[in-house]
């Protein structure tokens, strides 16, 4: 009885210090756990970290990743700051998220791929001064993006045969998700106008552009590196001037007749509304500016009448016709006294100058030719002459005299001497000279 009593008391102190071990290595595990846990030591729990592949677009290929994290404390109003990093390449984006809670709380990031390939994600938990706590590694995944990446379109909306003035649009079709995604947005340049063009121009009216020919360039980088650029060509031709030409009515007729000059257009699709018109009689302008001018108002009378159409550009053409007014038959004695004569007919009033003064004025038209013509003896004051130029340079034959100084024919056929002194002459064949060269 005593050795089996004295047994048990040995097995009692046994367990009893087994039990006092376990504990203290169990404190002392723990303790170094502590210091070895960043987030243990910043007093965070990860309680849970989930990662879950996306097909936003619903195309069958994963285009991202949603992390979710559970965190809890015991410290009230933490401030975190989650950043989910994928790195493609060499090159990193990052999705940030900060958030403030006290005990247990949740949090969900989202990683949209930006281009096809493998994609490293890692987890980084940050405290309240920008202090990296930890960063937790996570899986590689392969993506397709669903994003749009950076495409551009200048779209013209105009008509094939384009001239100043004509309905003249560009669209800038633009498009980049992926770059203002991750804060990587890029660079817009826009080249071959003849002014400035801004981003925030969606439409570019090119109605009042200058005529000529047009290469415009647009492109745009973004910092991820994806590019786009778009081409468009155009030629904008001069409008030609204003085509048309004047009707008249009553022209020739009495000025107790109408009498009116219409404008008359070529081309009846041209809408001549909108052009400035200044009618002109004898080169000064009147205030009048339709298309049909009443000219029932003018006097007898010979008028010359112009029209010029001034375009929008400011083209303008001119066109004019002479006008003839005949007075009336019923014309006042101080009517008639005013207005030019008028060839009545047998009836026209004419009077006779009489054969004397016919004859008069025939004898002193031969006198005067007799003077002119007749020869009279030389003065010695009369001017000398004029001059005719040089006396030709023929010989007997009537070849050029050269004097005999060598001459040389060239590929036209012109002939040529030299002198001793190095000077050439040519021979003008007309006035049949020699010319110094």
């Amino acid at each position: 009885m005593i050795r089996q009593r004295s047994f048990s008391i040995l097995t009692i102190l046994m367990l009893i210090s087994s039990v006092y071990a376990l504990t203290e290595f169990s404190t002392n595990v723990a303790a170094d756990d502590a210091e070895e846990d960043p987030l243990a030591a910043a007093g965070l729990s990860l309680i849970a970290l989930r990662n879950d592949t996306l097909d936003t677009n619903q195309d069958g290929d994963n285009d991202a990743i949603r992390v979710v994290v559970v965190f809890t404390t015991e410290q009230e109003d933490t401030n975190l700051e989650l950043r989910l990093i994928g790195e493609y390449k060499d090159r990193e984006v990052t999705e940030a998220l900060q958030f403030t809670f006290s005990g247990q709380s949740n949090a969900s990031l989202v990683y949209d791929a930006w281009s096809s390939g493998e994609h490293e994600l890692k987890l980084q938990i940050v405290d309240q001064d920008g202090n990296i706590i930890s960063t937790i590694p996570l899986p590689t995944y392969v993506l397709r993006p669903a994003l749009q990446t950076p495409s551009m379109l200048l779209a013209l909306n105009a008509p094939q045969h384009i001239e100043t003035g004509d309905e003249c649009t560009i669209s800038r079709i633009f498009s980049d998700e992926t770059g203002p995604r991750y804060g990587a947005s890029g660079v817009r340049t826009f080249s071959g106008a003849p002014f400035t063009v801004l981003d925030s121009q969606d439409f570019l009216d090119c109605s009042h552009w200058p005529a000529g020919d047009y290469t415009l360039k647009e492109a745009y980088r973004n910092d991820l590196g994806q590019t786009t650029e778009d081409w468009l060509n155009l030629t904008i031709h001069n409008r030609p001037a204003p085509d048309f030409s004047l009707s008249v009515q009553g022209n020739g007729n009495s000025t107790s007749t109408d009498c009116r000059v219409n404008l008359m257009q070529a081309d009846e699709t041209v809408d001549f509304s909108t052009f400035q018109k200044i009618w002109r009689i004898q080169g000064e302008t009147i205030d009048y500016t339709g298309d049909s001018f009443d000219c029932s108002t003018l006097p007898a009378g010979v008028h010359l009448v112009s029209l010029q159409v001034i375009n929008n550009e400011l083209i303008s053409a001119v066109e004019g016709v002479n006008l003839v007014r005949i007075p009336s038959a019923d014309l006042t004695e101080e009517q008639m006294s005013t207005v030019p004569s008028r060839s009545f007919g047998e009836d026209t009033e004419t009077e006779s100058v009489g054969w004397i003064s016919i004859g008069v004025l025939g004898l002193l038209v031969v006198i005067l030719t007799y003077l002119v013509l007749v020869r009279v003896k030389d003065d010695p004051d009369a001017l000398p002459m004029r001059d005719l130029g040089p006396t030709p340079m023929i010989l007997s034959d009537g070849s050029p005299d050269t004097e005999g100084l060598p001459t040389t024919t060239d590929d036209d056929g012109v002939l040529w001497r030299q002198h001793p002194d190095g000077n050439h002459d040519w021979w003008d064949a007309e006035l049949r000279i020699w010319v110094r060269w």
